[in-house]
């Protein structure tokens, strides 16, 4: 069953594929370890914690993805379609990174010029945090936030509302200057000529 989509789901910021793409290789590659690989639940949480953490302390996202409720906690929308092949435009995401059963792996290093310092910082402290963690514990311990809990799905899946995440984290008076700050970065991103 396809989801719904109402006003105000979604993350007023643009997802950042490329972004995303450098940020799932910068965790893979913190395994130290020739397979560099890992399930994908685990590692989308991990990213979902770091997109969580850098709104609440910056006002932003990294990768821009639309948060969704699903039964076994929160994950980010585009980054669980890329993973399951569910987008047309795969074919970038294809050339870095490949998916084996429930477990994902770098198979070409993408780099991390997108990031900046503070996001590969965040993603070091994500991954240093839930490092001996196995899938499920980080999904029990992603079950424990606030906008799961009002939005929890059952078996099916919903998108977290944006408002709800900011009321979770504690930023639920600052919606209209986060929506203001996610369109002047959309608005530099064109004038620059970025392709995100």
């Amino acid at each position: 069953m396809p989801l719904v989509i109402k006003q105000g789901d979604l993350s007023p910021f643009k997802f950042n594929q490329r972004k995303a793409i450098q940020a799932v290789a910068f965790l893979l590659k913190q395994k130290h370890e020739p397979s560099r690989t890992d399930n994908y639940m685990r590692l989308l949480k991990l990213l979902c914690f770091a997109d969580r953490e850098s709104i609440k302390e910056t006002g932003k996202p990294i990768t821009g993805d639309a948060f969704l409720a699903m039964e076994h906690g929160p994950t980010l929308s585009s980054l669980l379609d890329f993973v399951k092949q569910q987008r047309v435009d795969n074919a970038e995401w294809d050339k870095y990174i490949e998916k084996i059963g429930y477990e994902i792996r770098l198979v070409a290093d993408p780099g991390n010029g997108e990031l900046s310092r503070y996001e590969i910082n965040l993603l070091r402290k994500i991954w240093e945090k839930h490092r001996e963690l196995g899938e499920w514990d980080i999904a029990q311990e992603s079950e424990e936030f606030q906008e799961w809990k009002e939005n929890n799905p059952g078996k099916s899946s919903k998108f977290i509302p944006f408002k709800d995440l900011l009321n979770a984290i504690g930023l639920g008076d600052y919606l209209e200057e986060i929506e203001a700050l996610a369109a002047e970065s959309q608005a530099a991103d064109q004038l620059f000529g970025a392709t995100r």
